[in-house]
């Protein structure tokens, strides 16, 4: 048996079409608490409120248990077990499932949205539940719901006077008037109502009737609208209807508290801008109903959705009472700005595609015009410009709240943030999640958090509607820019990327109508200059559904690596880089590039995340050599920085990606790299075995070069490791290829490394000789990293504090805070043995600050022993002991 509920008049329960009985009126009270509120549950604190609204007994709680069992047994009589599994409590209140369609208010409301505003209304049998006593708990739910039927009940008068159903129109507006005995505007339709109905003298009667009633009982005349009307009777020159065109407003409107401000002051144009979904329409038609006051000529709405002007200034004019507009757009133009000089209207233009489509829609001066558009229309003269972005936090939960229920919210608030935030904030898709949820009582917000998170599209469907439309009018070249850009996730890149993607050179046409239509947002400028782009999660998660653009990706990449080779190229020092020639390279032109990384510290600075960002989408998306390729190009900058985490990550994603194509000149050049950070690291034993690797791979692809660098890491772990003889065998052995291979650069860097293994052996003639050799290779080079390097070694080799200070002002100049810590520590070595202390022991600290931060475990425990022997030469005995202890715990931590 089919059993459903009626609110919209006294509060009726039938099963299969008879009536129900329910025992007792404070289970009928709970009933029609329960229902006003389907699906949530209402606390027991709220139904006590409702059942004893002034003294509630000491038992209410055990009473409110006591009607609920005979609410359950009286509907379990009326439709079997599963009318009476309807009610559920949750042992904070309790709630009532009800199937769809069994509830005459959801059916009205749902009739109401699709405009069968009759159809709704036949479903009124007097005030809601009108047997009752009434509470304030309910007023929230019922005061909407009449202004909602009040309009319905509007839309349908103006129906039938459109259709000369005059008659008809006075029995609804008589009937309304009885509820609302001081609308003026039911007045003053009921009077037109009469007098186009041949019923002059009962239309004078029913304006005389108002004004007594206003004078007598208010203090006031009628207003000028309704006064208006009464003149044109009695001149025999009724005026037309008034349009009243604007959608119903939303009732749970939420947030947006300063757009409507700036729409509440007095404009002749307002355009309001902004992504799908933001919610665009819903702000322009709440603003619009505030408006109504000041325009009682009317309201008119034109969903312009891609239609011609001419078209829609038809609908206009046949709204304004013009029966047969002119044939040509200039003329029906004129004809609608001359009806409205006469009439000042607030006229909403919905969803505008640009500018030539809104001019002939134009008003004259005394009307009000809002336009709403998904681009930022900026060629109308004097309009103001709203544009809607996400929701705030706070404001998204509201709106979240009001939907699904406060109580359900409360239980599982983190759900119900992550949901918000997964919509994006924008009302649409809150509204689309927040409907889901409201429908579908029996699921948790846990359940819809997961399948948004998995597909969010899927589930908003909405919203996947919404950017369908915004598509129909994108170029190829937009549209396709929006699959190529969105594969580089949440991260802002910088404009150029939109003129690789295309293979053209200023692209700036494409970039700008994504940001005019808001589906690509501007987020601001760069350090270095670069305007930086971003694609709304929910837009970019369309986009890539409809397929990515593979050879727009791979141009992208193409530009990352040339762009950051020719920064590399700019910097202050040299390291071993490893390129990758076969690597597609797309090249900007030479003047941007040189602009672009005229700082290319700065440069790199500024584009740390969005490198990283491209290695891994490179990754992937199986593009191995531009994963590689942009990973070894960014090592010098890394290097000079100390930025182990991000050059192991970079590394370890190119790495399996090499693996996977089979790139074995790639896997090579990545391990080569993954060994330099663990010999920074102190872990000899996987830099020994990377190092091994790489000069084994390079070896058998016959790179000289490259083998050389990897034979150099190998030196440098057997130095670490204070096996000198050794580290001197792979120096040596590595300067012979690099002269083999006419490498400069490789030979400045051995001879350094041979002067500087010397040094610590003790051989001070042949580290003279070799570290002079490093610092006119490396003057010719411009290198002054290496400069500074060498700076260093002399200065231990010859005691003298002048080679120290030129290398700590180079390695402060380049930004190179772990190479200047080395110069602070060996400067203040040279302090130490002058017996200047105070200055010894604040340089000491200052580089003990830079290891820690980076992690140097080697470089902290020799700056700590400096420390306990300074200390205790100057007497501190038990300060030096405290440093020394700390200084023995750090080397057992090393490696041996």
């Amino acid at each position: 048996m089919t059993v459903t509920f009626h609110v919209l008049g006294p509060l009726e329960v039938r099963s299969s079409g008879q009536p129900v009985r329910i025992s007792g009126r404070k289970p009928r009270l709970l009933l029609a608490t329960l229902l006003l509120d389907t699906g949530r549950v209402v606390g027991a604190d709220q139904l006590v409120e409702v059942l004893w609204p002034e003294r509630p007994p000491r038992s209410a709680q055990a009473n409110v248990r006591t009607y609920v069992s005979s609410l359950r047994s009286d509907l379990t009589g009326a439709g079997g077990e599963p009318a009476g599994g309807l009610l559920r409590g949750d042992g904070t209140g309790y709630a009532i499932d009800v199937p769809e369609g069994a509830l005459d208010l959801h059916v009205f409301e749902d009739l109401v949205g699709q405009g069968r505003h009759a159809d709704a209304l036949a479903l009124w049998r007097g005030s809601p539940l009108a047997d009752l006593p009434g509470s304030p708990v309910w007023d929230r739910r019922l005061e909407p719901l009449h202004e909602v039927r009040l309009r319905a009940a509007e839309e349908v008068i103006s129906r039938r006077m459109d259709r000369g159903d005059h008659a008809g129109a006075v029995t609804d507006l008589r009937g309304l008037l009885a509820e609302h005995p001081y609308r003026e505007d039911l007045w003053g339709r009921l009077v037109l109502a009469l007098h186009r109905g041949g019923r002059k003298a009962e239309a004078l009667r029913a304006y005389a009737t108002i004004r007594k009633q206003l004078v007598d009982e208010l203090g006031v005349e009628p207003g000028a609208e309704l006064r208006a009307t009464y003149e044109a009777i009695l001149a025999d020159e009724a005026p037309p209807a008034a349009p009243r065109q604007l959608p119903p407003d939303l009732p749970d409107f939420t947030g947006r508290d300063d757009d409507l401000a700036l729409l509440a002051e007095p404009f002749q144009i307002a355009v309001v801008s902004g992504p799908p979904g933001a919610g665009k329409s819903a702000l322009a038609v709440h603003a619009g109903h505030g408006l109504r006051d000041r325009f009682p000529a009317g309201q008119l709405y034109l969903d312009l959705d891609g239609r011609e002007p001419t078209d829609v200034l038809a609908e206009a004019l046949r709204a304004l009472g013009t029966e047969t507009p002119p044939p040509t757009l200039r003329e029906r133009s004129a004809l609608f700005r001359s009806l409205l000089a006469e009439r000042p209207m607030l006229v909403l233009l919905d969803d505008a595609l640009d500018a030539a489509q809104v001019r002939p829609l134009l008003p004259g001066n005394d009307s009000a015009v809002m336009v709403t558009s998904r681009r930022r229309i900026t060629q109308l003269p004097g309009a103001m410009h709203v544009h809607l972005g996400e929701l705030t936090e706070d404001d998204a939960m509201r709106l979240f709240t009001r939907i699904v229920g406060a109580d359900r919210v409360a239980r599982e608030q983190e759900d119900a943030r992550a949901i918000v935030e997964v919509c994006g904030r924008l009302p649409l898709a809150v509204r689309s999640a927040g409907a889901r949820l409201a429908g579908r009582p029996g699921w948790s917000l846990a359940v819809l958090r997961q399948r948004l998170e998995d597909d969010r599209l899927s589930e908003l469907t909405e919203v996947r509607d919404s950017l369908d439309r915004s598509y129909r009018h994108l170029t190829d070249e937009a549209a396709r820019t929006l699959g190529t850009f969105g594969q580089f996730g949440a991260l802002a890149q910088p404009g150029w990327v939109v003129d690789a993607a295309l293979d053209r050179h200023r692209a700036d046409d494409v970039t700008d109508l994504l940001v005019d239509v808001s589906l690509l947002e501007l987020v601001g400028t760069d350090p270095v200059g670069q305007p930086r782009y971003r694609v709304p999660d929910l837009v970019r998660r369309h986009a890539l559904e409809r397929g990515p653009d593979r050879a727009g990706l791979a141009r992208v990449l193409a530009a990352w690596t040339a762009t950051t080779e020719h920064a590399m190229g700019r910097l202050p020092t040299t390291v071993f880089s490893l390129t990758a020639p076969r690597t597609p390279r797309w090249q900007l032109p030479r003047q941007t590039l040189d602009r672009l990384t005229s700082d290319p510290l700065g440069w790199f600075e500024a584009e740390h995340d969005s490198l990283v960002g491209a290695v891994g989408v490179a990754a992937g998306a199986g593009l191995a050599e531009s994963a590689w390729g942009l990973a070894a190009a960014m090592v010098p900058y890394l290097d000079l920085h100390c930025l182990l985490d991000t050059w192991k990550r970079t590394h370890t994603l190119a790495l399996d990606a090499a693996r996977v194509a089979g790139d074995t000149y790639g896997e090579a050049a990545m391990l080569r790299g993954l060994a330099q950070v663990a010999l920074y690291q102190d872990r000899y034993d996987d830099a020994a075995e990377g190092f091994t690797r790489a000069r084994q791979l390079f070896h058998d692809l016959g790179d000289l070069r490259a083998e050389a660098t990897s034979i150099c890491g190998l030196g440098a772990v057997s130095q670490f490791r204070g096996r000198h003889p050794q580290s001197l065998g792979h120096f040596r052995r590595a300067l012979a290829m690099f002269l083999t291979a006419g490498d400069p650069q490789g030979e400045a860097f051995t001879r350094q490394a041979i002067g500087r293994v010397c040094l610590k052996a003790g051989d001070y003639a042949q580290a003279d000789a070799s570290l002079r050799q490093a610092m006119r290779l490396a003057q010719e080079l411009g290198d002054a990293h290496r400069e500074g390097c060498v700076c260093l070694q002399m200065g231990q080799l010859h005691q003298a504090m002048s080679f120290h200070r030129h290398a700590l002002d180079i390695f402060e100049s380049l930004g190179d805070r772990h190479c200047g810590a080395y110069a602070l520590q060996s400067l203040a070595g040279l302090q130490v043995a002058r017996g200047q202390l105070a200055g010894a022991s604040a340089r000491l600290e200052r580089s003990l600050v830079v290891f820690r931060e980076l992690g140097d475990r080697s470089g902290e425990a020799s700056t700590t022993q400096m420390l306990g022997e300074l200390h205790r030469t100057a007497g501190r005995t038990v300060l030096a002991l405290n440093y020394l202890q700390h200084a023995g715990a750090l080397r057992r931590e090393l490696p041996a």
